[in-house]
């Protein structure tokens, strides 16, 4: 079960999520995560009705903002995800 505890140990595909980018604020995007690579998200955004795109989102100086199952959001900083999908999973991050 995905919490706001162990969010970093799973998977983000297919959670919905709302991306604030620093550098450029073309980027600040909704929609779902639909593949992930170690420098990067790409999501699936709604531009027209029914009409799809898939972006490509940079890791670093972003934040990302996912909506796990149980309707909670999530604030994570893309600095500390900069990491390959697999190789985050398993992990062990310092509690702050």
């Amino acid at each position: 079960m995905i919490t706001s505890k162990n969010l970093v140990h799973h998977e983000f595909i297919g959670l919905n999520v709302k991306v604030i980018n620093l550098n450029n604020k073309s980027l600040n995007l909704n929609g779902i995560v639909i593949d992930e690579t170690k420098n990067t998200i790409k999501i699936e955004v709604e531009t027209r009705k029914n009409y799809f795109v898939e972006k490509i989102i940079p890791k670093m100086y972003s934040v990302f903002q996912f909506e796990i199952p149980s309707g909670e959001i999530i604030e994570i900083d893309g600095n500390i995800l900069t990491i390959r999908p697999e190789d985050r999973i398993k992990k062990r991050f310092k509690k702050i």
